[in-house]
């Protein structure tokens, strides 16, 4: 039985790529537009990474959690930012 056929078999949807690069962008158009300032931080790597392992491990839950972590350290970082220049 090929690997598709006992996915299906247990019932379990295949991973959606489509879907995990879509939420991807989408965090990162919101960190672009609100916190234009943080987006290269170092602070953001290891969110951009756990999405990135969560992505390859078909986990959209960890997936999701990683990338609500990537915008929320985002702002965060990006409001430190201004606060320090103002």
């Amino acid at each position: 039985m090929a690997s598709r056929d006992r996915i299906r078999a247990v019932g379990v949807e295949p991973w959606d790529t489509e879907l995990a690069a879509e939420l991807a962008a989408e965090a990162l158009r919101y960190l672009g537009r609100y916190y234009p300032e943080c987006v290269a931080s170092e602070v953001l790597r290891e969110h951009e990474e756990a999405a990135h392992e969560a992505a390859m491990d078909a986990d959209e839950v960890r997936c999701r959690e990683a990338l609500r972590d990537y915008m929320s350290d985002g702002r965060d970082e990006a409001l430190r930012i201004r606060k320090g220049a103002a």
